[in-house]
């Protein structure tokens, strides 16, 4: 009996889930309409994400951000955001991290989805990971936005959804964007978001629900000097110490 009434209450959980991020579209539509259109606007599209969208998730849930900084994060100064990535309000709690703008890059395929999509396209930078050509122009576009004062954000795992995975093997995109562009890695810890809202919700696997979401800001890592050749052991070096921060707390 109980184990029924856990499955019913994930059901709920995920269906409100969703229904909180569409009211929060379609309360933000107008807004995220108008801001789309043009670069220069997207600080006012970042605002209205952070300040309306993120937060009706998130408080809607009873999700309650605690977030403790090593390092600040600088207006005007451009960082290379990243975290552990197990959860679909990793993106809300990335939002309410920084408040200076900051752009996401991520992979072209979610430009089919509907509504999400058609802003997705607009406001993020996108790589057709089996293009060479895109790969190599996504540098230009991450270039012209750091010009504007703004941030990049890449989730250095990719997507994981096994439960038993703490944290898997970093993609290159977040060390190959900061030393091209010599910009520091921010790395951060997310330590409750897979317990609050899993992408693995199963029927031998309850959890979620709402509490705190705690995470840390560690400090920044300088990738000026650096280059290409200076990739794999970087990379290496943000993956060991992520990894000793989040086993003992996940």
């Amino acid at each position: 009996m109980i184990r029924y009434i856990k499955i019913g209450l994930c059901g709920l959980y995920n269906i409100w889930f969703y229904t909180l991020a569409a009211t929060g579209i379609i309360i933000s539509l107008p807004l995220f309409f108008i801001f789309c259109f043009k670069e220069e606007w997207y600080p006012q599209f970042y605002w209205v994400a952070r300040n309306i969208w993120a937060k009706l998730i998130l408080f809607g849930m009873g999700l309650i951000p605690k977030i403790e900084f090593s390092e600040p994060l600088l207006k005007g100064k451009n960082y290379m955001l990243t975290a552990n990535h197990k959860s679909m309000i990793d993106v809300m709690l990335m939002l309410q991290i920084s408040k200076n703008p900051i752009v996401f890059v991520g992979k072209k395929e979610l430009v089919e989805l509907p509504v999400f999509g058609f802003f997705y396209k607009r406001v993020c930078i996108l790589v057709d990971r089996e293009s060479p050509e895109s790969r190599k122009a996504v540098y230009g576009h991450a270039q012209r936005r750091l010009n504007q004062g703004l941030s990049l954000c890449i989730f250095a795992e990719g997507l994981v959804t096994a439960p038993e995975i703490k944290l898997a093997p970093f993609k290159n995109g977040v060390f190959r964007f900061s030393i091209h562009c010599q910009i520091p890695i921010v790395p951060m810890s997310f330590y409750d978001c897979e317990r609050r809202y899993p992408y693995h919700f199963s029927y031998n696997h309850f959890v979620g629900g709402p509490g705190l979401l705690r995470a840390k800001v560690h400090h920044h890592i300088e990738t000026k000097g650096l280059d290409s050749k200076d990739m794999e052991n970087l990379k290496q070096k943000v993956y060991d110490f992520m990894l000793k921060d989040l086993e003992p707390r996940l």
